[in-house]
């Protein structure tokens, strides 16, 4: 359990870091308001990614197996 949770704290804050960066990017520009916008939208974007991970990561698991199974 204490991995799982380790595992959804750090794949949350990379992935919600990169997406909140490159769709405030995408919308603003590197703009003054950059850094504000990017950081606002990543306190918003963390704790969800991490509830989502944590609750998803095991049917992602179920259906990797099941993926993988087929395609042998």
């Amino acid at each position: 359990m204490k991995q799982r949770i380790i595992f959804t704290v750090l794949m949350s804050l990379v992935l919600s870091s990169f997406m909140t960066f490159w769709v405030t990017w995408i919308n603003l520009g590197f703009s003054d308001a950059f850094i504000a916008q990017w950081l606002h939208a990543f306190q918003l974007a963390w704790p969800a990614a991490a509830i989502i991970s944590f609750i998803s990561v095991p049917y992602v698991q179920i259906l990797t197996s099941r993926i993988h199974s087929y395609l042998e």
